[in-house]
């Protein structure tokens, strides 16, 4: 077994710091922007972003569609970098989401955006980049370096960025404390054992992982992770779609992990945790309210869509370790580097 530290390991553990370093420096930027918004009163929300930034933003989607009532839409950049063409965004907002800020077809679709008058957002660990210039408003996440080709702090700081703009939008005290608390939290979760994942994945190539709205997203993340950084297939599926056709390839001790918040789509995972367990798979959730599958150790952190954020962290140390065991390098996975510039 690989007991030598990553970076990635490191970056996991400095995640929480990261979290209070955005609230701290970056909260009263996303306060003025936040009121800003209410001024405009936009009628919808459109997001731009590749990888790991991308589901930072479905997360968001669903974040903002639930709290807000407002309808989100993700754009392709090939729109603006391939096609040329510009979009009608009138009385609309963009928030996109880049680490790094370089990708040319982000940076072109958003300079489309802004020439089109529409207030744009983004949501960056390089304040100074292409991208940042481009847009109307930057929110700078403060991750800090990070040299890990997997992201890990930055996709955090980056959904964290996105809900407190969500909660200084909405005014929601309620989301705002569990904010304001949640750096504690994921210093928590980045502690805890999921070595009982681990082992029913052992040799496998191929797993499911399972969400439903906002834990969707981080599925999604976590299915890309164990792509990335211990050549595992992995592919998520909503909990509402799995059993529409993919159960066909689950068989005995077929690993899945479900992602559940404590939201109303709770139990609905439970059940299909249940069921898939039912049919021979190796099942494991975050919630105690399956019969059947196996509850992995979770925080909640007083708010679902915070919860869901907990979770990726806890994830996020499974996968580094899984990925040492296995003999992997998940500070530099073959074929990938740190930033793609995507045309």
């Amino acid at each position: 077994m690989n007991t030598v530290e990553t970076q990635m390991r490191r970056e996991i553990d400095e995640i929480a710091s990261a979290v209070q370093k955005l609230l701290d420096n970056s909260g009263p930027a996303i306060g003025r922007i936040a009121s800003d918004i209410r001024d405009v009163d936009p009628r919808f929300l459109v997001t731009v972003a590749r990888g790991s930034s991308d589901h930072a933003c479905t997360f968001l989607k669903y974040a903002f569609e639930l709290e807000l009532g407002l309808p989100v839409a993700s754009l392709g950049p090939s729109v603006a970098s391939v096609y040329n063409r510009s979009l009608k965004l009138d009385g609309g907002l963009c928030l996109a989401i880049s680490q790094s800020g370089m990708s040319p077809d982000i940076v072109a679709l958003m300079r489309s955006i802004n020439t089109g008058g529409s207030m744009s957002i983004a949501v960056t660990n390089n304040p100074k980049s292409p991208l940042a210039e481009a847009a109307s408003e930057t929110i700078d996440i403060w991750a800090g370096p990070e040299h890990s080709v997997a992201a890990t702090k930055t996709f955090v700081t980056s959904v964290v960025a996105g809900l407190l703009l969500l909660a200084e939008w909405k005014q929601d005290d309620a989301l705002r404390d569990a904010l304001r608390r949640l750096p504690e939290k994921l210093a928590l979760a980045s502690k805890l054992n999921w070595e009982s994942l681990r082992q029913a994945i052992g040799s496998r190539k191929s797993l499911f992982t399972l969400g439903r709205g906002p834990s969707w997203a981080m599925s999604s993340e976590a299915a890309l992770k164990f792509k990335e950084t211990c050549q595992v297939h992995a592919e998520s599926y909503s909990a509402a779609e799995v059993l529409h056709g993919p159960v066909s390839i689950v068989e005995e001790g077929f690993p899945i992990l479900c992602f559940a918040s404590a939201d109303e789509a709770e139990s609905h995972l439970a059940q299909v945790a249940d069921d898939l367990s039912e049919k021979g798979a190796s099942v494991f959730l975050t919630s105690n309210s399956a019969s059947r599958a196996t509850s992995l150790p979770h925080i909640r952190t007083a708010h679902s869509l915070t919860d869901a954020v907990s979770l990726i962290v806890s994830f996020y140390s499974m996968v580094e370790r899984f990925s040492a065991d296995l003999g992997k390098e998940p500070d530099a996975p073959r074929h990938l580097r740190k930033v793609t510039e995507t045309v």
